[in-house]
């Protein structure tokens, strides 16, 4: 659809020298440290010295970011959770509510991909009602603030240098954000295993016991959650880009096996069904490719609104469960196993279904939207 072609010369050979990378570097060598549930911390290194790790901060365009975000989860939908959280959560974040010091002291790391953050929001007792029902409190006591609490689903907790912790500050009642050295006393994190999708993201159980921050640890620009949710919007819309590169994936799989594989004398790519669904595989791609791409149009003009923003991340990666379906039925047998990668992005498909707002919440919030009455609060 002509969508690279939108890009400035110099991002649009970027663009292309950086896809090449990922297909023949990280694609291939993901999938053994997928099925182990492992991290590649090399790997990792690797799309730090080609930028990945400053597109929130290098001055490259909305829809740069975007279809860097697609290249990334075309190759391993993992890592692109870790690339976008990274750039949308966390460099994000201290860049736009940080203090100069916290600014000097992280993002040079940050952008290099040489230190990590998790960003620490969901909690064990509350996901999608986590904006009303947060439970970690924060004290201020003597020049530090004391937390106490614990969280859930964190990517990157057991590995990251630091953890955005989002906590109630007792004296007013207000979500405020904290950064957490995770070598300090009292942080504990337990990696979450035998996960169906998103192997490769090492996501933790936290336990804050009374964990002590310097006063100046708190971000200035985060004395309440309004102040967060401009980056939690657009976090929500980056999943729509991760939706559209799981089914560029899916095509590319499904394509490659159908001109391969032979059944009944023939290739399967020969047979009417499995065109039909390879078409439709595609067609859902450019459809959310598209939006993807307006959605990139409205955030440059700073039009971009959660209803938006939620409606992207459903149809997106609706469309992505599907596709992916679709596929794995192409591959029959073959399509259960990663050996094949299908089976891969059959579990990975399932997580950005469910996560940064779970399908059903994302459509409640457009339906919100589009009728004026809330159907969930």
């Amino acid at each position: 659809m002509y969508i690279v072609d939108l890009l400035p010369a110099a991002e649009r050979e970027r663009y292309l020298d950086t896809r090449a990378f990922l297909q023949s570097t990280i694609r291939p060598a993901s999938i053994d440290f997928w099925n182990r549930e492992e991290f590649p911390f090399g790997l990792v290194a690797e799309l730090g010295k080609r930028g990945l790790g400053q597109l929130q901060t290098d001055g490259t365009s909305k829809l740069f970011k975007g279809l860097m975000y697609v290249e990334v989860a075309r190759a391993d939908v993992s890592l692109s959770a870790l690339v976008g959280i990274h750039n949308e959560l966390i460099v994000g974040m201290i860049d736009a509510l940080g203090s100069d010091e916290q600014k000097q002291r992280w993002l040079p790391g940050l952008a290099a991909f040489t230190q990590l953050g998790a960003f620490a929001l969901t909690e064990p007792e509350h996901g999608s009602d986590i904006a009303g029902g947060l439970e970690t409190s924060a004290r201020l006591e003597g020049g530090e603030w004391v937390i106490t609490g614990a969280k859930r689903w964190i990517g990157s907790g057991t590995i990251a240098d630091f953890a955005l912790v989002w906590a109630r500050d007792q004296a007013d009642g207000q979500i405020k954000g904290f950064i957490v050295e995770t070598d300090r006393p009292g942080y504990r994190a337990t990696k979450i295993a035998n996960k169906i999708g998103l192997r490769i993201m090492q996501n933790a159980d936290i336990v804050l016991d009374d964990v002590r921050i310097p006063e100046s640890n708190m971000l200035p620009g985060a004395t309440d959650f309004a102040k967060a949710n401009g980056l939690l919007r657009d976090s929500r819309a980056w999943v729509g880009w991760q939706g559209a590169g799981i089914q560029l994936a899916a095509f590319d799989i499904a394509r490659a096996y159908a001109l391969e594989r032979r059944q009944f004398g023939r290739e399967l790519a020969r047979f009417q069904l499995v065109q039909q669904q390879l078409a439709e595989i595609l067609g859902n791609a450019s459809a959310s490719l598209a939006l993807m791409a307006q959605l990139a149009r409205i955030q440059t003009d700073g039009k971009l609104e959660m209803a938006q923003a939620a409606m992207a991340k459903s149809t997106c990666t609706r469309l992505a469960r599907s596709s992916v379906a679709m596929g794995r039925s192409l591959l029959g047998g073959n399509g259960i196993s990663t050996d094949y990668e299908m089976g891969k992005l059959f579990g990975d498909a399932e997580i950005l279904y469910t996560y940064e707002g779970s399908y059903e919440i994302n459509s409640l919030i457009v339906g919100r939207a589009v009728t004026g009455k809330s159907a969930f609060v």
